[in-house]
């Protein structure tokens, strides 16, 4: 059994990533720590796991007390650079859930996360946790930066493009609507229920930290040099799931059959893409791995339209991170991760 560690476990990454890994065949789960709730039990904070995962939270110190193969970091943007920093010569391999080490360069996080970055070494060491595009370097890795909800969305939608050289670079639009639990757990005016409730906005508008990272992963697919985007975040009234429709101009003319055959040669191989008939929903991939891909093309505007779908809790976020720990242990990638989507 691979015994592992989740650190920061009281918000929604953290509890989906008990829940997926509790139901994983090869893990046993051997301490869940938490800073403001140590001493409580998880399913006191998470009563869905009452009877089921009744740890008692411990110090964040105690991780390395315990004889561990991996750790999750379910931590704020700002907070993981720290206990990688710590724990960096230790036998245990780290799956980082933050934002810290998602980019090319400590300059590049500082300017687009408005934070110091304490361990530059780290940028040197991690691999970007998109197994579609990074699998063997993924496997090869001991610390794995997940990617975020949103970038694991576009990037996946755009990726077969983007190689293939087809479309104008400087002609990308990612319009993306996330459900609520992708702000975290903390209450805010913005969360509120009264300000979700029967509403819908936008923000994040020109200068969204996940622009950067999106349009780094994309230009290291590019060979015709770095990419740019416009990315747009919108907040949806929904507890989970994003949705990202995709407007890009190809470079000379294309047709349907060839943009499907694109897209299924790219992602052969891949069993969390799935291609589909009609533009997927939300509901399509909730609670599951699941990205759910639709493309097309309006010969009338002359755009690609590509719509992308994914659990921003797990495709998204803790789903992924299985995904990688099962790529960086030498088990089948979809261990684990098999549940068919929740709908209704």
């Amino acid at each position: 059994m691979i015994k592992v560690g989740i650190v920061g476990a009281t918000g929604y990454t953290g509890s989906e990533l008990v829940r997926l890994l509790y139901n994983h065949p090869e893990i046993d789960i051997r301490i869940i720590t938490s800073e403001s709730r140590k001493g409580a039990r998880f399913s006191d904070v998470h009563p869905h796991f009452q009877g089921l995962a009744d740890y008692e939270l411990q110090p964040a110190h105690k991780i390395l007390e315990e004889n561990l193969d991996a750790v999750f970091l379910a931590l704020p943007h700002g907070v993981s650079m720290s206990f990688v920093e710590k724990y960096e010569g230790s036998d245990f391999l780290v799956i980082d859930l933050s934002g810290d080490f998602r980019l090319s360069a400590p300059g590049v996080y500082e300017s687009w996360y408005a934070k110091r970055h304490t361990f530059p070494k780290g940028f040197e060491q991690a691999a970007y946790g998109l197994p579609e595009l990074h699998r063997d370097k993924i496997r090869k890795s001991r610390l794995v930066a997940n990617p975020g909800c949103y970038p694991t969305s576009a990037i996946l939608g755009l990726a077969p493009l983007v190689k293939a050289n087809i479309i104008v670079p400087g002609q990308v639009v990612v319009d993306s609507k996330s459900g609520v639990t992708g702000a975290g757990v903390k209450a805010t005016p913005t969360t509120h229920y009264s300000n979700v409730s029967d509403n819908f906005k936008a923000y994040g508008l020109k200068r969204h930290r996940h622009t950067i990272e999106i349009e780094e992963q994309l230009s290291g697919l590019s060979s015709n040099g770095a990419m740019q985007i416009q990315f747009t975040p919108h907040l949806l009234p929904v507890d989970r799931g994003i949705l990202s429709t995709i407007y890009t101009q190809p470079r000379e003319g294309v047709t349907e059959n060839q943009l499907k055959d694109l897209y299924t040669s790219f992602y052969e191989g891949h069993p969390f893409v799935r291609l589909r008939k009609a533009p997927p929903a939300l509901k399509d991939v909730r609670g599951s791995n699941f990205c759910d891909l639709f493309v097309t093309y309006d010969d009338r505007t002359n755009r690609i339209i590509t719509v992308s779908v994914i659990d921003n809790l797990v495709k998204g976020a803790a789903g992924q991170a299985m995904q990688n720990m099962n790529l960086m242990f030498g088990l089948e990638e979809t261990t684990g991760l098999t549940a068919a989507p929740l709908n209704p």
